[in-house]
């Protein structure tokens, strides 16, 4: 991701945000996970039976969400 980030120079502008965005939520797992074992979630909906997540997973998945809404506009 961080060659596609600096090197290419054909990327648009919605894929840098998406390679940014996947990037900056693994770093953010990846360093808790070196440091202390284990990643922390702390965003828990009691309202709703949903997953327990923190603000790197919500990066994760905007930049997926990014990257599938780019794939489809170029198909269309």
């Amino acid at each position: 991701l961080i060659y596609l980030i600096l090197r290419k120079k054909n990327l648009n502008a919605i894929d840098l945000y998406s390679y940014s965005f996947i990037l900056g939520g693994t770093i953010g797992n990846g360093i808790d996970r070196i440091l202390k074992g284990y990643v922390i979630d702390f965003i828990n909906l009691n309202n709703i039976n949903f997953p327990v997540f923190n603000i790197a997973d919500i990066s994760i998945n905007i930049g997926f969400i990014f990257l599938v809404y780019n794939i489809f506009k170029k198909n269309r």
